[in-house]
């Protein structure tokens, strides 16, 4: 078909559309309006699938989940970031949760098609608060949380 442009819609980013919500505790969720510009990051630790040599090549291993860590970049100024430090206070365990991305995950007028879904998060608990700016010249509040993020789910099946 000459002439036919090939490329497809690039979709649009929402920064505002980052979120994580909590089942259990929904006094900690987090919309775009208590967090800093460096927002919400997830970060997949270790590896989908271990490998074992063997004499003539490689054995596969898929793991049924993966260690992760959510990082929070919330605002010192607002209550939200106290609650966090509360929540430490009395208990760090959190338990399961959503990380929602930064783009539209069942399309719209402006991107035409979902983008990244959602991330269920197993088992979560506050791990730490990293250096805290007491300076005056910057409002971040950096929470960071580590539990485990289900995958290979074929492997329950027996793929």
């Amino acid at each position: 078909m000459a002439g036919t442009n090939p490329l497809i819609q690039q979709g649009t980013l929402n920064r505002l559309l980052a979120s994580v919500v909590w089942t259990n505790f929904p006094g900690l969720n987090v919309t775009a309006s208590y967090l800093d510009k460096e927002g919400i990051k997830l970060a997949l630790e270790g590896v989908s699938s271990l490998q074992h040599g063997t004499m003539t090549g490689i054995v596969q291993s898929p793991e049924p989940y993966l260690p992760i860590s959510v990082t929070i970049n919330l605002l010192k100024t607002q209550q939200l970031a106290n609650a966090y430090k509360t929540q430490m206070e009395s208990i760090s365990l959190i338990g399961a949760g959503m990380v929602y991305p930064d783009v539209n995950q069942n399309g719209n007028a402006l991107t035409q098609a979902g983008g990244l879904g959602a991330y269920q998060l197993q088992n979560m608990s506050i791990q730490s608060t990293p250096e805290i700016d007491f300076s005056g010249t910057t409002p971040v509040y950096r929470v960071t949380l580590t539990g485990y993020y289900i995958i290979n789910n074929a492997l329950w099946g027996g793929f």
